[in-house]
């Protein structure tokens, strides 16, 4: 009798996927967890599989005894099972984001992980730089099984499997059709077909990726006990969530989050290609010098704001590299305001600027103190950056007349809707960039360079 078959249909195709990275759910009860145990156990052998937090892996845990029981041996200190023909599956938490470093180096043929949106991107990244085995023959892939996120942290999921999952996407892929992917100069870029080619004298080999769908009904056992009924009671948005695997709806908002997600997405509904109608206005700028940060540039054309422009902070590892990207961008309008984040590594870029005679260049720092209001005139701030979010909400909210229109971006959606705000005896305080960090797993250098792109100078 083998160890576990899959459920004929989706978790079928699954099973024999030939992507290197595959995502694995949408909706509730799809036989997620099940797949990425019958994986291990069965097709790889040596195996992770992750949940966030430590707690949620108890309920892992009891299945694979489910499974297992009576054909292997685990070891409850390390979370390991021992099977036959040599596998072994390693099940653990990754609650802080610095929980990933415990997998440097560690490598396995089947990286899994389970609720996929609950883990940050550079989780994810980090943790799966590791894909490999030196067994002959044994394939290596990357599995990722989960319902859509509900939390904005989580959205990089969507960003990430775009095509099949963001309805905006210029070219929509089917399920389970597999799409080609590498890193070229730093940045990831989609390929026609999975042949290696050469680049910079180096042999760059592209990656598949597919999504594929799962439902409740797909699994007979949760329908035999009439487990849709319960999904069928949930509130909305969960119930399309979690019964239909619907990224498309909106997430709850946290109590504290300072921009609502339906203003931003509003504003992003109302964007145009063609909506550049006057001069540019302003050009925010968040600058990175080299790590993982990105550099960005917001150009703000009135109300209507140009796609982001997005560089790797190595490019612009000097201040004059970043100045001379600056004035680039706005070279058909020299007269724009150039707004930038002076503290750190900006103020480099900003003297660059002076250089560079870019006379309209304008340097902000966030920490400083204001005593401007909000359009109401009743709320204060207890620093610039507090006034910048701020404003940003208020040019978005639907009644404020503003009509702001922002181009459809994953990465900026989660960066507006990340910050938290709380009101303090100075005014309303937005928590610190490093906060926000620790949750997104990135720095918000997207929202960041939108909000400058707004202030004026004083």
């Amino acid at each position: 009798m083998p160890l576990w078959t899959p459920l004929l249909g989706p978790q079928t195709l699954a099973y024999h996927c030939q992507a290197d990275e595959l995502f694995y759910g949408g909706a509730a009860g799809g036989g997620k967890s099940d797949l990425l145990l019958g994986l291990a156990g069965t097709a790889h052998r040596k195996s992770l599989i992750l949940r966030r937090e430590s707690t949620q892996l108890q309920e892992l845990i009891i299945r694979s005894h489910e499974i297992f029981g009576g054909r292997g041996r685990y070891n409850g200190l390390t979370g390991t099972w021992r099977l036959p023909g040599g596998r072994m599956i390693e099940m653990a938490g990754c609650k802080q984001e610095q929980s990933k470093q415990k997998w440097k180096g560690r490598a396995h043929d089947l990286k899994a992980f389970d609720e996929l949106s609950d883990f940050t991107e550079s989780q994810y990244l980090f943790v799966t730089a590791w894909n490999r085995t030196t067994v002959e023959g044994q394939r290596c892939r990357i599995v990722g099984a989960g319902n859509p996120p509900s939390t904005c942290e989580g959205e990089w999921v969507i960003k990430r499997w775009a095509p099949w999952l963001d309805e905006t996407h210029k070219s929509r892929a089917k399920p389970g059709e597999l799409r080609w992917y590498a890193m070229v100069d730093g940045k990831e870029v989609e390929l026609e077909n999975g042949r290696a080619f050469l680049w910079k004298k180096e042999i760059i080999q592209p990656k598949s990726r597919t999504f594929l769908p799962a439902f409740v009904q797909d699994n007979p056992y949760l329908m035999a006990t009439g487990y849709v009924t319960t999904l069928q009671g949930l509130p909305e948005p969960m119930r399309s969530q979690l019964l239909y695997g619907d990224f498309s709806v909106g997430r709850e908002d946290d109590a504290w989050q300072a921009i609502p997600t339906a203003w931003i997405k509003a504003a992003m509904n109302r964007w145009k290609p063609e909506g550049k109608k006057i001069a540019l206005s302003a050009v925010g700028v968040d600058i990175a010098h080299g790590g993982p940060a990105k550099t960005v540039l917001a150009k703000r054309y009135g109300t209507w704001f140009a796609p982001l422009e997005k560089y790797d902070g190595k490019v612009t590892d000097t201040g004059m590299k970043a100045a001379a990207l600056i004035q680039q961008s706005i070279r058909e309008y020299p007269q724009a305001l150039v707004c930038i984040d002076s503290v750190g590594v900006g103020a480099s870029a900003y003297d660059a600027c002076k250089e560079l005679r870019i006379y309209h260049a304008l340097a902000f720092n966030f920490s400083a103190k204001v005593s401007n209001t909000d359009r109401t005139g009743v709320l204060y701030f207890v620093n610039l950056r507090a006034f910048a979010y701020w404003t940003m909400r208020d040019l978005l909210d639907p009644d404020g007349g503003q009509s702001i229109m922002l181009p459809p971006d994953q990465e900026l959606l989660s960066d507006l809707t990340a910050p938290h705000w709380s009101m303090t005896t100075q005014g309303i305080k937005i928590e610190p960039k490093e906060d926000i960090v620790k949750r997104l797993g990135r720095s918000p250098d997207c929202a960041g360079a939108l909000v400058l792109s707004i202030l004026m100078p004083t």
